[in-house]
């Protein structure tokens, strides 16, 4: 397991999360103070680029350099609110869903072995109408 290239991974996909969030933040201020630019954004944005927050970037910036420009900086400012408290938080999250996710394996365990029980239960006990008649 290499942990640097995790972390490399890692990296380059939040970051291309952060870029989409940026896009978003971009888009919703120009629906309110210019919304054909914004509907230009949106139809712009629905190339399958946005898995690449790099490569969305570059081909913005050749389209439109001041609106690639102003969603660098929004994804900066993003980046730089959420680092202070994201390690934390993705260690929380993971604890608790592994937690959970072991819960609901336990349960559908024990209901397995219990309802197995059940039906060895029913199946040993003779019928009452076997012995009535």
């Amino acid at each position: 397991m290499d942990i640097k290239q995790i972390a490399k991974s890692t990296a380059k996909v939040l970051a291309s999360y952060l870029t989409y969030q940026a896009m978003r933040t971009v888009m919703a201020q120009l629906s309110e103070t210019n919304p054909p630019l914004a509907y230009w954004l949106q139809s712009f944005s629905k190339s399958d680029k946005m898995q690449d927050g790099e490569a969305y970037l570059e081909d913005l910036m050749q389209a439109k350099p001041d609106l690639a420009l102003r969603m660098m900086t929004v994804r900066a400012h993003l980046a730089e609110e959420i680092s202070d408290f994201l390690p934390e938080m993705v260690r929380t999250n993971i604890q608790q869903a592994n937690m959970e996710h072991r819960r609901q394996h336990l349960e559908r365990m024990t209901s397995i072995s219990v309802g197995d029980r059940d039906r060895e239960d029913t199946a040993s006990k003779p019928n009452a109408d076997e012995h009535s008649s």
